[in-house]
């Protein structure tokens, strides 16, 4: 059995996968904001996005999001 990452205290890089267990954590909104900027906020379309299967990596989470807010 596959244990599964943990978003509440494992080391979150570009090249984190996501995976089923993904969860909005405090540590993944120090991650987004280190990549955003301070600007970084989490809404419900965009929390959707991240959870639909689209992004691989949270690499791609940061880059859609400052695409989106470019």
């Amino acid at each position: 059995m596959e244990v599964s990452f943990d978003w509440h205290a494992g080391p979150i890089t570009r090249a984190t996968p996501i995976d089923i267990s993904y969860r909005n954590t405090q540590k993944v909104r120090q991650f987004l904001k280190s990549e955003c900027g301070g600007a970084f906020k989490f809404d419900r379309t965009f929390m959707a996005w991240i959870k639909s299967g689209i992004p691989s990596t949270m690499g791609d989470v940061a880059d859609e999001w400052l695409r989106l807010h470019s």
